[in-house]
Protein backbone atom coordinates (compact mmCIF):
# COMPACT_ATOMS: atom_id res chain seq x y z
CA UNK A 1 0.00 0.00 0.00
CA UNK A 2 2.83 2.46 0.85
CA UNK A 3 4.46 1.70 -2.50
CA UNK A 4 1.17 2.42 -4.28
CA UNK A 5 0.87 5.77 -2.51
CA UNK A 6 4.42 6.69 -3.54
CA UNK A 7 3.74 5.74 -7.15
CA UNK A 8 0.48 7.67 -7.26
CA UNK A 9 2.14 10.71 -5.67
CA UNK A 10 5.01 10.64 -8.12
CA UNK A 11 2.68 10.34 -11.12
CA UNK A 12 0.60 13.21 -9.78
CA UNK A 13 3.61 15.50 -9.44
CA UNK A 14 4.95 14.54 -12.87
CA UNK A 15 1.57 15.53 -14.31
CA UNK A 16 1.63 18.83 -12.43
CA UNK A 17 5.27 19.78 -13.06
CA UNK A 18 5.28 20.30 -16.86
CA UNK A 19 2.24 22.56 -16.69
CA UNK A 20 3.47 24.52 -13.69
CA UNK A 21 6.99 25.01 -14.96
CA UNK A 22 5.97 26.69 -18.21
CA UNK A 23 7.69 30.01 -18.81
CA UNK A 24 5.58 32.59 -17.04
CA UNK A 25 5.14 36.16 -18.28
CA UNK A 26 7.62 38.84 -17.37
CA UNK A 27 6.79 40.12 -13.88
CA UNK A 28 5.76 43.51 -15.30
CA UNK A 29 3.06 41.85 -17.41
CA UNK A 30 1.47 39.76 -14.65
CA UNK A 31 -2.16 40.91 -14.56
CA UNK A 32 -3.41 39.52 -11.24
CA UNK A 33 -1.70 41.49 -8.46
CA UNK A 34 -3.95 40.33 -5.61
CA UNK A 35 -2.09 41.97 -2.74
CA UNK A 36 -4.00 41.05 0.35
CA UNK A 37 -4.21 39.60 3.82
CA UNK A 38 -5.59 36.14 4.51
CA UNK A 39 -5.77 33.16 6.84
CA UNK A 40 -5.86 29.40 6.31
CA UNK A 41 -6.90 27.36 9.33
CA UNK A 42 -8.24 24.09 10.66
CA UNK A 43 -10.44 23.43 13.69
CA UNK A 44 -8.87 20.42 15.47
CA UNK A 45 -12.16 19.58 17.20
CA UNK A 46 -14.42 19.47 14.14
CA UNK A 47 -11.75 18.90 11.50
CA UNK A 48 -13.17 21.77 9.46
CA UNK A 49 -10.72 23.55 7.14
CA UNK A 50 -11.10 27.14 6.01
CA UNK A 51 -9.80 30.19 4.19
CA UNK A 52 -10.64 33.87 4.67
CA UNK A 53 -9.25 36.78 2.67
CA UNK A 54 -9.68 40.53 2.05
CA UNK A 55 -8.09 42.75 -0.58
CA UNK A 56 -8.30 46.02 -2.46
CA UNK A 57 -8.89 44.02 -5.65
CA UNK A 58 -12.13 43.12 -7.37
CA UNK A 59 -13.65 39.69 -6.63
CA UNK A 60 -10.75 38.32 -4.60
CA UNK A 61 -12.77 35.18 -3.88
CA UNK A 62 -12.25 33.98 -7.45
CA UNK A 63 -8.46 34.24 -7.26
CA UNK A 64 -6.98 33.57 -3.84
CA UNK A 65 -8.88 30.93 -1.77
CA UNK A 66 -8.93 27.22 -2.57
CA UNK A 67 -10.39 24.49 -0.33
CA UNK A 68 -11.55 20.91 -0.62
CA UNK A 69 -13.13 18.71 2.04
CA UNK A 70 -10.83 15.99 3.30
CA UNK A 71 -7.88 17.51 1.43
CA UNK A 72 -6.91 20.97 2.64
CA UNK A 73 -6.87 24.65 1.77
CA UNK A 74 -4.59 27.03 -0.12
CA UNK A 75 -4.22 30.77 -0.51
CA UNK A 76 -2.16 32.10 -3.41
CA UNK A 77 -1.65 35.85 -3.37
CA UNK A 78 0.70 38.78 -4.06
CA UNK A 79 1.16 38.19 -7.82
CA UNK A 80 -1.29 35.31 -8.00
CA UNK A 81 -0.42 32.02 -9.65
CA UNK A 82 -3.64 30.02 -9.50
CA UNK A 83 -1.85 26.76 -10.16
CA UNK A 84 -0.61 26.79 -6.57
CA UNK A 85 -4.25 26.36 -5.61
CA UNK A 86 -5.30 23.74 -8.13
CA UNK A 87 -2.05 21.76 -8.10
CA UNK A 88 -1.64 22.15 -4.35
CA UNK A 89 -4.99 20.47 -3.77
CA UNK A 90 -4.09 17.79 -6.33
CA UNK A 91 -0.89 16.93 -4.48
CA UNK A 92 -2.48 16.94 -1.03
CA UNK A 93 -5.32 14.77 -2.37
CA UNK A 94 -2.64 12.33 -3.53
CA UNK A 95 -1.26 12.12 0.00
CA UNK A 96 1.43 14.81 0.07
CA UNK A 97 1.51 16.95 3.18
CA UNK A 98 1.28 20.73 2.95
CA UNK A 99 5.02 21.36 3.31
CA UNK A 100 6.03 18.88 0.66
CA UNK A 101 3.38 20.13 -1.76
CA UNK A 102 4.36 23.77 -1.33
CA UNK A 103 8.08 23.06 -1.65
CA UNK A 104 7.55 21.10 -4.86
CA UNK A 105 5.38 23.74 -6.48
CA UNK A 106 7.63 26.59 -5.44
CA UNK A 107 10.62 24.74 -6.94
CA UNK A 108 8.73 24.36 -10.22
CA UNK A 109 7.75 28.05 -10.29
CA UNK A 110 9.89 30.30 -12.50
CA UNK A 111 9.03 33.35 -10.39
CA UNK A 112 8.60 32.30 -6.74
CA UNK A 113 9.99 35.61 -5.52
CA UNK A 114 6.72 37.42 -6.29
CA UNK A 115 4.43 34.80 -4.71
CA UNK A 116 2.90 34.50 -1.29
CA UNK A 117 1.33 31.11 -0.62
CA UNK A 118 0.02 29.21 2.39
CA UNK A 119 -1.31 25.66 2.56
CA UNK A 120 -2.92 23.55 5.26
CA UNK A 121 -3.69 19.87 4.86
CA UNK A 122 -6.45 17.79 6.41
CA UNK A 123 -4.20 16.73 9.30
CA UNK A 124 -3.52 20.36 10.23
CA UNK A 125 0.05 20.62 8.96
CA UNK A 126 0.73 24.15 7.72
CA UNK A 127 3.26 25.58 5.27
CA UNK A 128 3.71 29.18 4.11
CA UNK A 129 6.03 31.14 1.85
CA UNK A 130 6.55 34.86 1.26
CA UNK A 131 8.76 35.72 -1.70
CA UNK A 132 11.38 38.45 -1.48
CA UNK A 133 9.61 40.33 -4.27
CA UNK A 134 6.35 40.76 -2.32
CA UNK A 135 5.61 44.42 -1.59
CA UNK A 136 6.23 45.45 2.06
CA UNK A 137 4.96 45.23 4.58
CA UNK A 138 4.82 41.52 3.81
CA UNK A 139 5.19 38.31 5.76
CA UNK A 140 3.46 35.37 7.37
CA UNK A 141 3.04 33.81 10.82
CA UNK A 142 2.47 30.08 11.20
CA UNK A 143 0.93 28.55 14.31
CA UNK A 144 -0.78 25.34 15.32
CA UNK A 145 -3.45 24.62 12.68
CA UNK A 146 -3.26 28.07 11.06
CA UNK A 147 -1.23 30.53 9.06
CA UNK A 148 -1.83 34.26 8.55
CA UNK A 149 -0.13 36.06 5.67
CA UNK A 150 -0.20 39.55 4.22
CA UNK A 151 1.54 41.82 1.77
CA UNK A 152 1.26 45.53 0.84
CA UNK A 153 0.12 46.24 4.39
CA UNK A 154 0.01 49.71 5.89
CA UNK A 155 2.27 48.59 8.76
CA UNK A 156 4.10 45.54 10.04
CA UNK A 157 1.71 44.92 12.95
CA UNK A 158 -1.17 43.54 10.89
CA UNK A 159 -0.05 39.90 11.10
CA UNK A 160 0.36 40.04 14.88
CA UNK A 161 -3.15 41.42 15.26
CA UNK A 162 -4.56 38.70 13.00
CA UNK A 163 -2.87 35.96 14.99
CA UNK A 164 -4.04 37.38 18.33
CA UNK A 165 -7.63 37.69 17.16
CA UNK A 166 -7.77 34.17 15.76
CA UNK A 167 -6.32 32.62 18.91
CA UNK A 168 -8.46 34.52 21.42
CA UNK A 169 -11.82 34.37 19.60
CA UNK A 170 -14.31 31.64 20.43
CA UNK A 171 -17.02 30.17 18.25
CA UNK A 172 -16.90 28.38 14.92
CA UNK A 173 -13.91 28.28 12.60
CA UNK A 174 -15.69 30.74 10.30
CA UNK A 175 -16.21 33.20 13.15
CA UNK A 176 -12.59 32.93 14.28
CA UNK A 177 -11.24 33.53 10.77
CA UNK A 178 -13.59 36.45 10.32
CA UNK A 179 -12.24 37.90 13.58
CA UNK A 180 -8.74 37.67 12.10
CA UNK A 181 -9.83 39.68 9.05
CA UNK A 182 -11.52 42.28 11.25
CA UNK A 183 -8.37 42.60 13.36
CA UNK A 184 -6.24 43.05 10.25
CA UNK A 185 -8.44 45.88 9.05
CA UNK A 186 -8.48 47.53 12.47
CA UNK A 187 -4.70 47.25 12.59
CA UNK A 188 -4.21 49.14 9.34
CA UNK A 189 -4.93 46.55 6.68
CA UNK A 190 -4.16 46.96 2.99
CA UNK A 191 -2.30 50.20 2.28
CA UNK A 192 -4.64 50.90 -0.68
CA UNK A 193 -7.89 50.36 1.20
CA UNK A 194 -10.46 47.60 0.70
CA UNK A 195 -12.79 46.23 -1.94
CA UNK A 196 -13.58 42.51 -1.71
CA UNK A 197 -13.50 39.59 0.71
CA UNK A 198 -14.27 35.88 0.84
CA UNK A 199 -14.80 33.14 3.43
CA UNK A 200 -14.78 29.39 2.72
CA UNK A 201 -15.11 26.48 5.17
CA UNK A 202 -15.20 22.79 4.22
CA UNK A 203 -15.52 19.58 6.20
CA UNK A 204 -12.46 17.77 7.45
CA UNK A 205 -13.58 14.53 5.79
CA UNK A 206 -15.23 14.25 2.42
CA UNK A 207 -18.66 12.65 2.35
CA UNK A 208 -18.60 12.33 -1.42
CA UNK A 209 -21.39 14.93 -1.52
CA UNK A 210 -19.71 18.28 -2.28
CA UNK A 211 -22.93 20.23 -1.70
CA UNK A 212 -22.85 19.06 1.92
CA UNK A 213 -19.09 19.29 2.41
CA UNK A 214 -18.86 23.02 1.64
CA UNK A 215 -20.14 24.44 4.91
CA UNK A 216 -19.58 28.15 4.24
CA UNK A 217 -18.94 29.78 0.86
CA UNK A 218 -19.37 33.56 0.96
CA UNK A 219 -18.01 36.31 -1.25
CA UNK A 220 -18.16 40.10 -1.34
CA UNK A 221 -16.93 41.15 -4.77
CA UNK A 222 -17.10 44.95 -4.68
CA UNK A 223 -18.00 46.84 -1.52
CA UNK A 224 -16.62 49.77 0.42
CA UNK A 225 -16.65 47.77 3.69
CA UNK A 226 -16.17 44.18 2.52
CA UNK A 227 -15.23 42.61 5.87
CA UNK A 228 -18.24 44.17 7.58
CA UNK A 229 -20.43 42.93 4.75
CA UNK A 230 -18.87 39.48 5.07
CA UNK A 231 -19.79 39.49 8.77
CA UNK A 232 -23.40 40.35 7.89
CA UNK A 233 -23.52 37.55 5.32
CA UNK A 234 -22.07 35.04 7.80
CA UNK A 235 -24.80 35.93 10.30
CA UNK A 236 -27.41 35.50 7.58
CA UNK A 237 -25.82 32.20 6.57
CA UNK A 238 -26.03 30.96 10.16
CA UNK A 239 -29.69 31.98 10.32
CA UNK A 240 -30.47 30.08 7.14
CA UNK A 241 -28.73 27.04 8.57
CA UNK A 242 -31.38 27.13 11.30
CA UNK A 243 -34.02 27.54 8.59
CA UNK A 244 -32.70 24.49 6.74
CA UNK A 245 -32.80 22.44 9.93
CA UNK A 246 -36.36 23.65 10.47
CA UNK A 247 -37.30 22.43 7.00
CA UNK A 248 -35.81 19.02 7.79
CA UNK A 249 -37.83 18.91 11.01
CA UNK A 250 -40.98 19.62 9.00
CA UNK A 251 -40.13 16.70 6.72
CA UNK A 252 -39.95 14.48 9.81
CA UNK A 253 -43.26 15.88 11.15
CA UNK A 254 -41.30 17.29 14.10
CA UNK A 255 -43.32 20.46 14.62
CA UNK A 256 -41.68 21.37 17.93
CA UNK A 257 -38.24 20.92 16.41
CA UNK A 258 -39.15 23.10 13.44
CA UNK A 259 -40.43 25.79 15.79
CA UNK A 260 -37.14 25.80 17.71
CA UNK A 261 -35.06 26.08 14.55
CA UNK A 262 -37.18 28.78 12.90
CA UNK A 263 -37.27 30.75 16.15
CA UNK A 264 -33.47 30.58 16.37
CA UNK A 265 -33.18 31.85 12.82
CA UNK A 266 -35.49 34.77 13.47
CA UNK A 267 -33.57 35.75 16.60
CA UNK A 268 -30.43 36.07 14.50
CA UNK A 269 -32.12 38.08 11.73
CA UNK A 270 -35.29 39.55 13.29
CA UNK A 271 -36.20 41.75 10.31
CA UNK A 272 -36.15 38.99 7.69
CA UNK A 273 -39.66 38.57 6.23
CA UNK A 274 -39.16 34.99 5.11
CA UNK A 275 -37.99 33.87 8.53
CA UNK A 276 -40.98 35.57 10.14
CA UNK A 277 -43.34 33.71 7.82
CA UNK A 278 -41.94 30.25 8.51
CA UNK A 279 -41.82 30.97 12.23
CA UNK A 280 -45.52 31.85 12.09
CA UNK A 281 -46.29 28.74 10.03
CA UNK A 282 -44.53 26.53 12.56
CA UNK A 283 -46.55 28.15 15.36
CA UNK A 284 -49.76 27.26 13.49
CA UNK A 285 -48.61 23.67 13.08
CA UNK A 286 -47.88 23.57 16.81
CA UNK A 287 -51.48 24.62 17.50
CA UNK A 288 -50.46 28.14 18.62
CA UNK A 289 -52.50 30.09 16.08
CA UNK A 290 -53.08 33.14 18.28
CA UNK A 291 -49.32 33.62 18.62
CA UNK A 292 -48.87 33.24 14.86
CA UNK A 293 -51.45 35.83 13.78
CA UNK A 294 -49.51 38.99 14.77
CA UNK A 295 -46.46 37.64 12.94
CA UNK A 296 -48.50 36.91 9.82
CA UNK A 297 -49.86 40.46 9.99
CA UNK A 298 -46.30 41.86 9.96
CA UNK A 299 -45.37 39.63 7.04
CA UNK A 300 -48.40 40.62 4.96
CA UNK A 301 -47.71 44.29 5.66
CA UNK A 302 -44.14 43.91 4.41
CA UNK A 303 -45.00 41.82 1.35
CA UNK A 304 -48.67 41.14 0.45
CA UNK A 305 -47.87 38.19 -1.84
CA UNK A 306 -47.02 36.05 1.18
CA UNK A 307 -50.75 35.94 1.86
CA UNK A 308 -51.19 33.88 -1.32
CA UNK A 309 -48.85 31.20 0.02
CA UNK A 310 -51.00 30.32 3.05
CA UNK A 311 -53.80 28.42 1.24
CA UNK A 312 -51.27 26.83 -1.10
CA UNK A 313 -49.40 25.41 1.89
CA UNK A 314 -52.64 24.09 3.31
CA UNK A 315 -53.32 22.37 0.01
CA UNK A 316 -50.08 20.38 0.22
CA UNK A 317 -50.43 19.65 3.95
CA UNK A 318 -47.71 22.05 5.13
CA UNK A 319 -50.46 23.82 7.10
CA UNK A 320 -53.63 22.20 8.49
CA UNK A 321 -56.45 21.65 6.01
CA UNK A 322 -58.79 23.81 8.08
CA UNK A 323 -60.62 26.33 5.81
CA UNK A 324 -61.87 28.43 8.74
CA UNK A 325 -58.39 28.78 10.20
CA UNK A 326 -56.80 29.53 6.79
CA UNK A 327 -59.42 32.20 6.17
CA UNK A 328 -58.71 33.67 9.60
CA UNK A 329 -55.03 34.02 8.68
CA UNK A 330 -55.44 35.48 5.20
CA UNK A 331 -58.19 37.89 6.29
CA UNK A 332 -55.73 39.81 8.46
CA UNK A 333 -55.21 43.30 7.09
CA UNK A 334 -51.94 45.13 7.37
CA UNK A 335 -51.91 47.44 10.36
CA UNK A 336 -54.94 45.86 12.03
CA UNK A 337 -55.05 43.67 15.07
CA UNK A 338 -55.85 40.03 14.21
CA UNK A 339 -59.41 38.87 14.82
CA UNK A 340 -59.92 36.18 17.46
Amino acid sequence: MKLLVVIVSAVTFLNVLPVFAQELPDRASVVRPAHTYSIVARDPETGQIGVAVQSHWFSIGTLVPWAEAGVGAVVTQSFVEARYGASGLDLMRAGWNASRALDALRTADEHPEIRQVAMIDASGEVAAFTGKGCIPHAGHRVGSNFSVQANLMLNDGVLVEMEKAFLKTGGSLAERMLAALQAAQSGGGDLRGRQSAALVVVRGKSSGRPWEDRIVDLRVDDQSLPVQELARLLRLHQAYDFMNRGDLAIERDDVDGALREYSSAQRLVPDNTEMKFWHAASLVNAGRVDEALPIFRQVFAEEPNWRLLVPRMSGVKLLPADPAMIDRIISIEAGEQPLH
